[in-house]
């Protein structure tokens, strides 16, 4: 009786004219990348964060995630490209952004509020007309119009990346987000060749997040006793889909990989006579 191996390969040169290679598995291609601005995290991911994928920086306040996210754009704006915020919980300070060096002539602000639809509808009813029951309109949360926004930006394309700063918001509320919503953002962020950073407490995505970062606030650094300089963040990856190359560290004790860099306080003196 023929082996296994012989009966494959004949059935591979059978339907070799029809489906070439059909039981060979597609080679392992390497996937394009977009740099951070921070050498050291670009040589962590290999180069930068997944284009068309979904990145996930993950930590608590004063992480450094929200200053790795600005850093990003600041690299993307600078070579001219068109990038969103969608702010939450109205957390985004452009002030911040542009002495990050972010470009915000190129930068799309999504703010979310909070909205009464009811109390507005009660507004707009005439005087003169008989008393009728208002519509039971279900008013947006800011995470619905946060989550709609997104989706709107990604199908709608153009947009080189897009932050989804969920930091603010506590994590009971975001792991509701359905998992059909982070693979539908997926398929989007794909076809429009377009990076998604989610900003959290964790990681939400799941299995939809091709990168996720843990970031974590190491010291302040002081220029004296008293001038404030900078701080010393670190930032270990719990996940990377597409890693070109596995160390034998990272394969035998399945410790996360670690960066560490520092960000620079930016001040500005005014001279008033």
């Amino acid at each position: 009786m023929p082996s296994a191996a012989v009966l494959r390969l004949e059935i591979e040169r059978a339907l070799a004219s029809r489906f070439p290679a059909a039981l060979t598995p597609a080679p392992r291609t390497l996937r394009e990348v977009a740099p951070t601005g921070i050498a050291e995290v670009d040589e962590l991911l290999g180069g930068g964060l997944p284009t068309g994928a979904i990145s996930e920086l993950t930590g608590p306040e004063s992480s450094g995630r929200t200053s790795l996210a600005l850093a990003f754009l600041a690299a993307r704006t600078a070579e001219g490209r068109f990038c969103a915020w969608v702010d939450v919980n109205d957390a985004f300070d452009p002030e911040s952004a542009a002495a990050n060096c972010v470009a915000l002539q190129q930068l799309l602000w999504v703010r979310c509020l909070d909205r009464n639809v009811d109390q507005n509808q009660n507004r707009n009813l005439d005087r003169n007309t008989p008393a009728k029951k208002p519509l039971q309109a279900k008013p947006w949360t800011r995470l619905d119009q946060a989550l709609r926004a997104t989706d709107l930006l990604l199908q709608a394309g153009g947009f080189a990346a897009i932050v989804l700063d969920l930091g603010a918001t506590a994590r009971e509320h975001a792991n509701r987000i359905p998992a059909a919503t982070w693979f539908r953002y997926r398929q989007a962020a794909e076809r429009a060749r377009c990076s998604l950073v989610v900003l959290g407490k964790a990681a939400y995505a799941q299995s939809s997040a091709a990168v996720v970062l843990e970031c974590e606030r190491q010291q302040v650094v002081a220029a004296g006793e008293t001038v404030l300089s900078g701080f010393k963040f670190a930032v270990r990856s719990r996940r990377e889909r597409f890693a070109a190359r596995f160390t034998p560290i990272e394969i035998g004790s399945r410790k996360p990989v670690a960066s560490v860099w520092q960000a620079h306080a930016a001040w500005q003196v005014e001279n008033r006579a």
